[in-house]
């Protein structure tokens, strides 16, 4: 459930609606260190043109292969039932391709029809909603339904449900130079970056077409933003007078992740103020992350923004990696069964792609 995702479901329904044939992919069992958790997407277009990644090269190039025979040969790529294929990776394979020996994949394969409920889940998620969506493998049915935080992948070999969420979100407070540096990286992260400065010396700080800046006063837009899970934000401005109306409001919050600039003495001293002056309780203060970012030694614009970017996507990453590990354990517990149970399944050793 990231963005990346999101992407891929965009390009799909493009594909679909120039009148190509799709078929998306979707990881339900990958081993530990494979590069794609449970639930990442490939869309293969019938072409071959791809989008998205499921293994890192030897699957994508055998889903490939499958499509172009199938367009050779005048079937078109969506005109089959969905169906799980199972990639068993030998040693030999190891050797060649890079995968780890003994690990197996297993994908199902999802011929795309009809595109209404792409545009519903990408409508969703614009929205910061979490979406369910249930495949049924048996008739290729597609039901959406809202998600809950914590939900996760499920497989038992006639139905699968994966979850979509929103993409990360980062607010910062100010948009001075450090702000730059830390917007502009943070797009190469694919976070949606917003910047709020009510000052109007800052106003043409930011290109509008790539960062949102809201001018408004920080407590007004942190309510207004309603911050989840999936959001992050952060105090830049030096000023108490803005960076304390921000964290009032952000600290009370459900984002993942609250920072604020300031040596650790500057930091002390703000958390007393909040303490005193907004009745913050200690378990709220505790969650505020100061001095901002990992003790990388940093010194200019960027190497804060390099620092700053790396503590938030190391909180991210431990917050939900457990669940990842979770999802996957509880994939291939399902899988020890349904694969048993399931007819049409097809077996592949990346033959193709040799």
């Amino acid at each position: 459930m990231d963005s990346l995702d999101l992407r891929v479901l965009a390009d799909a329904l493009a594909w679909k609606q120039a009148g190509h044939a799709v078929s998306l992919v979707t990881v339900v069992q990958t081993w530990g260190s494979a590069p794609r958790p449970p639930g990442a997407l490939l869309a293969v277009r019938g072409d071959g043109l791809v989008s998205g990644s499921v293994s890192g090269g030897c699957v994508e190039d055998d889903l490939i292969a499958r499509a172009k025979a199938a367009l050779a040969s005048g079937a078109r790529a969506d005109a089959s039932r969905p169906e799980l294929i199972v990639y068993g990776v030998d040693q030999a394979e190891a050797a060649r391709f890079g995968l780890p020996c003994g690990g197996t994949l297993r994908l199902v394969h999802e011929p795309l029809q009809a595109v209404g409920w792409i545009e519903d889940v990408l409508a969703r998620t614009a929205a910061h909603q979490l979406v369910a969506r249930t495949l049924d493998l048996e008739t290729g049915t597609v039901t959406l339904a809202p998600a809950v935080r914590g939900q996760e992948l499920v497989f038992d070999g006639r139905q699968l449900t994966t979850l979509f969420g929103p993409r990360w979100r980062l607010l910062l407070i100010g948009a001075g130079q450090l702000s730059q540096a830390v917007a502009q990286m943070a797009t190469l992260l694919d976070f949606e970056v917003l910047v709020c400065d009510p000052r109007e010396e800052y106003a043409g700080s930011f290109d509008g077409a790539v960062v949102r800046r809201i001018a408004g006063m920080p407590d007004d837009v942190v309510r207004e933003l309603m911050p989840d899970a999936h959001t992050a934000i952060v105090a830049l401005t030096h000023d108490p007078k803005l960076d304390d109306m921000a964290l009032l409001e952000a600290l009370k919050s459900a984002a993942f992740y609250v920072g604020a600039l300031g040596s650790r003495r500057n930091q002390g001293v703000r958390k007393q103020r909040l303490a005193e002056h907004f009745d913050l309780s200690a378990e709220e203060l505790a969650r505020l992350h100061g001095p901002v970012g990992l003790d990388l030694g940093a010194r200019t614009p960027a190497e804060i923004a390099v620092s700053i970017l790396a503590e938030i996507v190391q909180v991210r990453n431990a917050t939900y990696l457990r669940a990842r590990r979770e999802a996957a354990a509880a994939s291939r517990a399902s899988l020890d069964t349904a694969v048993v149970a399931t007819p049409g399944i097809v077996a592949s050793t990346c033959a193709v792609a040799r």
